[in-house]
């Protein structure tokens, strides 16, 4: 008879997900923690991927997941706070509660884990702690210090006022919570980002959330597989084996692990190639367009209206998700956005062919790169190639660029109305017609529209306006005319012209 594995947890430290509002002070609160310059590094001094760190205090481990505030990163902050034990809601003193704040309170309550308001920049001039801690109670969030049961520490990220005193409180919810894990099974988790290395090849920073991984391992997450060889710590150390609550890095994925899927350690290739198959039956996998025709990928969609075909490359996949969210809220009106390609990677020769038909095409690079000669490729072949480090500059430049692209609106003004009488003669785009005015004036020159049964049947143009065969400029109501109009659609007696003044104006 086959032993059972002996089951012995152990308490487990604690993953905390640090949240709040752009510009909060999160990643400078985890710089003084891990006594790094993090934030120095961060484009426009933004976190714009998801990181996790782990630091010891007072011999005790804590494990942080650093997530974006700007408002594209909800679906990663999201995800942080799922697979977050606990969690740090940082506010900033002087400038209290703050959309995302909102937002963040609402997605740690969905996530149902304890949390800890952090009030920073106390330091400032005119913080105000007392006024986030009423706002705070406005949004049904109360603090220990107004009777509440959700525990506040005073804060300066900056120099490092109050730091220990949330670390400490940090470990003592913690261990309230009794969190457990046994290091005897093989590790388990969630993958918290991925993204394609031109040097490296496919990486992944994983988050183990049980047992225990060692090299020689095999990986599968998602669909996705990878030998446990290249396997690192946070800081890119080099590692033997890591247990739960570690965050890591492993290299030599054969494709790119989604971002959130869970992922499992097993002692063999053909252990992870079983579960591969089970992954990929329920996999869904987006449409990529391998052509682009006017009539699909880039159409008119009406007057004024147009839809564009973007590809989007970043250098990870929380990237591309926020970019994506991005961009399509600029979609809607008179604009169409089609992604058509959205990957990880940096822009390549594939990339301008697939879009090299389209009018009007546009390639979106984020934190990536295209050689000189890619560069060259999509200015010959008049695709529109831009490349950003900062997430808020994209949409900044795209609704520039949108507007550009639009046809200019045109204001029209109704100058009268005609019954068609009689129809002479037709051509190819031209037709000789005759009619009689209803309301207004018929002018030569000016624009017509074509009415049947309420709906506009035609546009077109008065060529020449005739009255008794004597060429005129303008015929008044009442009275018949003969017209030469560039319609080429069928015209029938009955039908309804409408005649228009038409001027451009500003979209």
């Amino acid at each position: 008879m086959k032993e059972e594995k002996k089951i012995d947890p152990t308490v487990r430290p604690p993953i905390v997900v640090v949240m709040g509002h752009i510009d909060h002070g999160k990643t400078t609160l985890l710089d003084f923690i891990r006594k790094t310059k993090v934030a120095e590094k961060e484009a426009g001094g933004i976190t714009q991927h998801i990181g996790a760190y782990e630091i010891e205090h007072e011999g005790k481990r804590i494990t942080f997941i650093d997530t974006p505030g700007h408002e594209a990163f909800s679906k990663m902050r999201s995800r942080g706070a799922k697979i977050a034990d606990l969690a740090i809601l940082v506010i900033a003193a002087e400038e209290g509660i703050k959309a995302q704040t909102l937002e963040a309170i609402k997605t740690i309550k969905k996530a149902g884990i304890p949390f800890i308001v952090a009030i920073n920049k106390i330091d400032k001039e005119n913080a105000n702690p007392d006024r986030v801690k009423n706002d705070l109670a406005a949004n049904e969030v109360y603090v220990e210090s107004m009777g509440g049961k959700t525990s506040s520490v005073n804060i300066s990220a900056k120099k490092g006022e109050g730091i220990s005193e949330l670390l400490e409180m940090i470990i003592l919810v913690s261990e309230m919570e009794n969190l457990k894990g046994d290091s005897n099974y093989p590790a388990s988790g969630v993958v918290i980002e991925s993204h394609l290395d031109p040097k490296r090849g496919i990486s992944a920073t994983l988050i183990i959330q049980n047992g225990t991984l060692r090299k020689k391992m095999f990986i599968s997450a998602g669909g996705a597989i990878a030998p446990v060889k290249i396997f690192e710590n946070f800081l890119g150390q080099p590692l033997q084996e890591a247990q739960f609550s570690s965050p890591i890095k492993i290299v030599g994925f054969d494709k790119l692990p989604e971002v959130g899927a869970n992922f499992r350690a097993y002692e063999s290739r053909q252990e992870a190639e079983t579960l591969r198959r089970s992954d990929l039956l329920k996999e869904v996998r987006p449409p990529q367009n391998t052509a682009c025709p006017i009539a699909g990928v880039y159409k008119e969609i009406g007057e004024n209206k147009i839809t564009i075909p973007i590809i989007i490359k970043a250098d990870a996949s929380g990237s591309l998700e926020a970019l994506q969210k991005e961009v399509m809220k600029l979609a809607g009106g008179n604009v169409g956005l089609n992604i058509i390609r959205l990957n990880v990677g940096n822009i390549n020769e594939d990339d301008i062919k697939l879009v090299a038909s389209c009018k009007d095409a546009i390639i979106i690079g984020f934190s990536v790169k295209a050689s000189s000669s890619i560069m060259q490729m999509a200015e010959r072949l008049g695709v529109t190639l831009v490349i950003f480090d900062i997430i808020y500059k994209i949409n900044e430049w795209l609704e520039t660029e949108i507007k550009k692209r639009l046809p200019l609106e045109t204001n029209e003004e109704l100058l009268g109305t005609a019954e068609l009488i009689r129809v002479f003669n037709r051509e190819t785009n031209k037709q000789v017609i005759g009619g009689k005015v209803l309301t207004g004036k018929i002018i030569n020159g000016k624009y017509i529209k074509i009415i049947r049964r309420g709906a506009t049947l035609a546009k077109g143009k008065i060529i020449e306006l005739q009255r008794n065969k004597m060429k005129v400029s303008e015929v008044e109501e009442g009275r018949e005319f003969g017209a030469l109009v560039d319609i080429k659609n069928e015209l029938t007696k009955g039908d309804l012209i409408e005649i228009y003044n038409v001027a451009a104006g500003k979209n």
